[in-house]
């Protein structure tokens, strides 16, 4: 009797007969935006659970005392998780994403299925100052990695499948799901088609389908506009746009720097001790720094400055206009200390909710600013709520994204013009500090950074060690002309790299440049290769990007160069055979 073939091998095989790639593909966006969708709603209601547990246990009155703790212990646990249970890094969410795209062709490690979740939601449940956005994107991706390699899908759909997941994650979590694919095509950039369009709208609304039937219809932050925009708002507009640029700009900054600071130290336990101790230290005296911080956000977006002064040392203080302007200004340029010292210390999150606390904030504040003055009386909430898409325009660097984003927050787009003011102001600002966001900042210094630039992408993709040709002939730089000569006659190449004992390249022999020596056969044993070897000036390393190696070859007119490491011959890199690769890899690439 015939073994019965298992399921998924039937399934597999059904599938081919009948259903082609591309309806597929459809079918996979929403299975895909159904698992990001249950994703988001077990690591948001892990979170919730996590911080109920903490606040049954804890007498409200030991509050501040324990705020230099509960951190400590979150970024503890994580640790002890990531170091004895996974193994393995738990990196950064949307830039580990861009690194797979671009280095891994999609292909992210098996622990991102869980990892991502457990570990965030501990770091942020103990009160971790980082949000939840980028490890439920990088969950999703990880299921869409999973799912491409399952089903053997080839690298075009595996990143759209990436997507498809990105955008799922935002849409489940926001609620917004246009603003969601926005997201997609600008951060994640994925190339925007016709075909690729379809899969990314249904895995978002599938996700925010799937969304409301385990959280509701209550969104994330909600908003109500009270009043809509006026022609002499406009140059307060333009201004909190600039303004959220400069907070932008050092946003970046500081993230980086702090970022390296930790990366510095050499043994885990420090970081966590050092990093976990400051971030305590922080929440102990500005307790709006605790968790994510979606509560303050709320309360700010209803005009509500309360939550600065709650559980804090500073609560007599509580009606001072002053006291509240220079808490407001601590907690915003504190924020992004507090988010970069969780990740040093070994805490896992994401920095869109920091974001967007730190946006709505600078609206806050500067809608105080100009109210004190008495210039202009403005609406404060509508600032507040335009503020977080100027954080997000200029430290994401995703303009649409935080235009459509907060339009969607808000429950409609009455207040879309300034929306675009503010965000296309704030990146403007932003691009003349930061060229890149931080995101894409250790991408684009390793030239790992894919962009809307197809050419670039596919150069990207290309790796040099798989390039290299090794059928060249050596010689010693001792070795005769009747080496040389032996060697002419069995060699398919005109090109001789010349190799020490050792493996170092010291020179070439070009056949056109010893052909009149050829016959001279009283010379064979006289005439030495180091005497007709020539230095050339250009050389591949194993480390070069394809767009240095392109520009060698522009610079150098050759269609051979050597490929060393170190000084040591590896191979050969041709002209013809970078054009052949560029070409394949277009075609595996085009979603057309």
């Amino acid at each position: 009797m015939q073994k019965r073939l298992p399921i998924f091998v039937r399934f597999h095989r059904w599938r081919l007969r009948n259903l082609s790639e591309r309806n597929f593909i459809v079918v996979l966006s929403v299975a895909i935006g159904v698992m990001v969708g249950i994703a988001a709603t077990v690591i948001k209601n892990t979170v919730w659970f996590i911080q109920r547990l903490i606040n049954r246990a804890i007498n409200p009155e030991d509050y501040n005392s324990l705020y230099v703790v509960l951190p400590f212990v979150g970024i503890f646990l994580t640790v002890l998780f990531v170091k004895f249970v996974i193994r393995k890094p738990v990196r950064p969410g949307i830039p580990n994403v861009l690194h797979s795209i671009s280095k891994r062709r999609g292909e992210l490690s098996k622990h991102n299925l869980f990892s991502s979740i457990v570990a965030s939601a501990i770091t942020v449940g103990f009160g971790g100052s980082v949000g939840l956005e980028g490890p439920t994107v990088v969950t999703g991706a990880a299921y869409g990695s999973w799912l491409s390699k399952f089903f053997r899908l080839n690298y075009r759909y595996t990143i759209l499948m990436l997507a498809c997941a990105a955008a799922a994650a935002m849409a489940a979590i926001f609620k917004a799901p246009i603003a969601a694919i926005v997201f997609a095509v600008e951060v994640i950039m994925i190339e925007l088609t016709t075909f690729s369009l379809v899969p990314l709208l249904l895995a978002s609304s599938s996700a925010v389908v799937t969304s409301y039937f385990f959280m509701g219809h209550d969104v994330l932050y909600p908003f109500k506009v009270e009043s809509t925009f006026e022609i002499a708002d406009l140059p307060y507009y333009i201004l909190l746009g600039i303004v959220a640029g400069l907070i932008s700009a050092y946003f970046t900054k500081i993230y980086i720097f702090i970022s390296d600071l930790f990366e510095r130290m050499t043994s885990l336990w420090n970081r966590l001790l050092i990093g976990g101790l400051l971030l305590g230290a922080l929440i102990f005296l500005f307790p709006a720094l605790f968790g994510e911080g979606y509560e303050s956000i709320n309360s700010c977006l209803k005009g509500d400055v309360g939550y600065l002064f709650e559980k804090s040392i500073f609560f007599q203080w509580k009606e001072s206009m002053l006291i509240t302007f220079a808490i407001l200004i601590a907690i915003i340029l504190l924020k992004v200390a507090a988010t970069a010292i969780t990740f040093g210390g070994g805490g896992v999150g994401g920095i869109f909710a920091p974001t967007l606390f730190i946006g709505v904030n600078t609206g806050m504040l500067f809608a105080l600013v100009v109210d004190k003055i008495g210039i202009q009386q403005i609406d404060k909430n509508n600032f507040a709520l335009i503020g977080m898409s100027g954080l997000i325009a200029g430290v994401l660097q995703a303009p649409l994204t935080g235009i459509f984003l907060i339009a969607d927050i808000s429950g409609g787009y009455q207040l879309f013009v300034p929306l675009m003011i503010t965000a296309t102001f704030s990146y403007l600002t932003v691009k003349a500090f930061a060229p890149n966001s931080v995101y894409h900042f250790q991408l684009a210094q390793r030239r790992e950074l894919m962009t809307h630039d197809k050419d670039k992408n596919v150069m990207q993709m290309m790796e040099v060690s798989k390039l290299v040709e090794t059928d060249f002939v050596t010689l010693h730089p001792e070795a005769s002309l009747r080496d040389l000569t032996n060697a002419i006659s069995t060699a398919h190449r005109n090109l001789f790299p010349i190799v020490d004992e050792n493996g170092y390249l010291k020179g070439m022999v070009k056949m056109d440049d010893i052909r009149h020596l050829i016959f001279k056969q009283e010379l064979y044993d006289k005439v030495r290769v180091r005497d007709l070897m020539y230095h050339p000036e250009h050389y591949i390393s194993t480390d070069d990007s394809m767009e240095q190696v392109v520009e060698k070859f522009e610079s150098s007119g050759r269609y051979n160069i050597a490929v060393i490491d170190n000084g040591k011959y590896i191979g050969f890199i041709s002209r013809a055979r970078v054009f052949s690769s560029y070409r394949k890899t277009m075609s595996d690439f085009s979603h057309e």
